[in-house]
């Protein structure tokens, strides 16, 4: 498989319809948001949690594609970092309760690799794994496999404009339990938020250096990309509504240190509303290039960097 020899710097723009895109447990699952300004906010862990979602799905646990931290919505299992870890060690037949390492030196710690054990071990999580090699991984607990940097790093998302959260009741019409009786269970039983609209915009950005230390390959990097346009499609809840990633600009250079910085290069992406009053479609925008409109059919854009 061919090698990510170039740097990578993206844009990325999609939106929410009457759903909540990321709720803060810390606010009762209101949708984040910046309180000084009243722009919506997204997590980047929110968005890796969807590209590994896609990958677990269309991957289905394909060789070398494994996810490492995986949703049990989707497996239906519990997800246990360290036994991912022990597991790698004893298919590499490294056997961490010897007293000895594999290079002749004591071990400090039954259970615990340390010196090339470690190397070899973040070695095979890479290769198994394609959330480590894509996005990095604290291997450190358990067995100890130490820790990676991933190649891509993503921003959190914020909405182009203030959002407005919306709260509904939600009622319940059947009763659950029968010793209790039937009027105790039924009428409002909750709260559900929601935001009516809202465009976001996160920035990514895609290290050749890193990727040559994770092995993390060409092939690798289209799934992302694809990942990135698809991922919603397969993430459809009650609570998020109406999500879609609407527009990708990705910026690649020629080389792997890069031709310009990424802030001068995401300058050149810009925006503009097409309507007055409050938004309610992604009609009510258009995305812009260097002060031209996009063709909002073209999804997945590249643009060199010279």
């Amino acid at each position: 498989m061919a090698s990510v020899n170039k740097r990578y710097d993206f844009v990325m723009f999609f939106d929410v319809k009457d759903g909540n895109p990321n709720g803060d447990p810390d606010a009762g699952n209101l949708p984040r948001i910046d309180a000084e300004t009243g722009m919506g906010l997204v997590t980047d862990v929110c968005l890796k949690r969807k590209v590994r979602n896609y990958v677990q799905i269309v991957k289905s646990g394909a060789e070398g594609y494994d996810v490492f931290v995986k949703s049990k919505e989707l497996s239906g299992e519990d997800t246990v970092l360290n036994k991912a870890i022990r597991l790698g060690y004893e298919e590499l037949g490294i056997d961490l309760k010897s007293e000895k390492t594999i290079s002749g030196e004591k071990r400090e710690k039954s259970g615990k690799a340390q010196g090339d054990e470690v190397k070899k071990g973040r070695e095979l999580m890479c290769k198994k794994f394609f959330d480590i090699r894509t996005f990095g991984a604290v291997l450190s607990t358990g067995a100890n496999a130490g820790q990676v940097r991933g190649p891509i790093q993503m921003a959190f998302a914020r909405s182009l404009e203030p959002i407005v959260a919306l709260e509904h009741a939600i009622t319940v019409c059947a009763a659950r339990m029968e010793e209790k009786s039937y009027e105790e269970q039924v009428g409002i039983q909750g709260r559900k938020f929601t935001v009516p609209y809202g465009l976001y915009r996160t920035h990514g950005f895609v290290s050749a250096h890193l990727a040559e230390q994770t092995k993390f390959k060409f092939e690798d990097l289209e799934l992302f990309w694809k990942a990135l346009q698809d991922m919603f499609d397969h993430d459809h809840s009650a609570a998020r509504g109406l999500m879609s990633t609407r527009q990708i600009v990705v910026f690649e250079h020629e080389t792997a240190l890069g031709n310009k910085p990424a802030h001068e290069l995401f300058e050149r992406v810009t925006w503009k509303r097409t309507t007055d009053g409050p938004s309610r479609d992604y009609t009510d925008y258009d995305i812009l290039l260097d002060n031209k409109k996009i063709d909002k059919t073209e999804r997945l854009k590249f643009v060199k960097v010279s």
